[in-house]
């Protein structure tokens, strides 16, 4: 139980709205990159399904601090994207710089709130 963050966690609300909007640009932008790479359709849209697979996957597991992790990782995947459509460094780095604010701001707001206990292990 230790391992969880409780259900009211201000950061595990922030991260899944991060993550939710960052999976519709990841979906449009799977799109984008299919129809203007050269590369073959099965790497770029089974790329793109995989990271957003594990993107629902991570929303579904934020009552876990482990999976704050991947959701760093996803960042950094994202940020990487911008090698195969340079437009996407741009959108990679405000989703990074999102998901930063919302870590931190977050986390300080959990660990100001006096009215419920913190589980987190920040």
């Amino acid at each position: 139980m230790d391992d969880q963050v409780r259900s009211g966690s201000v950061r595990r609300s922030l991260a899944s709205i991060v993550l939710g909007f960052e999976l519709i640009v990841v979906f449009l932008a799977t799109l984008v990159i299919f129809g203007l790479s050269d590369l073959p359709a099965w790497v770029t849209l089974g790329g793109g399904a995989l990271l957003c697979l594990i993107m629902v996957a991570t929303l579904g597991l934020l009552r876990y601090n482990w999976a704050y992790t991947i959701g760093w990782a996803i960042q950094v995947v994202i940020v990487a994207t911008g090698f195969l459509n340079p437009a996407m460094f741009v959108v990679g780095a405000l989703f990074a710089g999102m998901w930063v604010y919302c870590m931190i701001t977050g986390s300080r707001i959990d660990r100001q709130n006096p009215d419920r206990p913190n589980k987190e292990n920040s």
